[in-house]
């Protein structure tokens, strides 16, 4: 016997029967491809169109030019501010909740070094729409209380 040829096989590929279900399926793909190739192209246009107008907005192009000619500093305190959040996830071990709050809470701790004018700003609408929440909760809970 020789080690390196292998004795020819001879194998044959077979088919399994289509059930009805397939079938059905194959008439209605079949039936139905002109009407979802319509709707492609349609979508295709309509996401192109939109892609192009949100690129041409001002929005867009007024970000590009901030971050072709950012303020002096802004690239430092981007990167203290992304490393808060990268520390975060480091130390986010175990829980999912863990794993939102602590980036967040850092980089915004991060952020707020930096920019606190904006950050009291923030913590006075948040606070207030904190405190609504609240009251509605409370409001919620005091009248299922009082129906039983």
């Amino acid at each position: 016997l020789s080690l390196y040829s292998s004795p020819a096989r001879e194998t044959k590929y077979v088919e399994n029967p289509q059930t009805q279900l397939e079938e059905g399926v194959s008439r209605l793909r079949h039936v139905m491809e002109p009407y979802t190739a319509w709707c492609q192209v349609l979508l295709i246009g309509t996401c192109k169109n939109l892609f192009y107008k949100a690129l041409c907005s001002d929005f867009f192009s007024e970000g590009f030019e901030f971050l072709q000619n950012p303020p002096a500093g802004f690239y430092p305190r981007l990167g203290v501010i992304g490393f808060a959040g990268i520390v975060g996830l480091f130390l986010a071990r175990g829980s999912k909740i863990k794993k939102i709050v602590y980036p967040v809470g850092l980089m915004g701790i991060g952020a707020s070094m930096y920019y606190p004018q904006q950050a009291v700003a923030i913590a006075k609408v948040a606070g207030s729409q904190l405190y609504d929440w609240s009251l509605q909760g409370y409001i919620t809970v005091e009248s299922l209380w009082k129906e039983n």
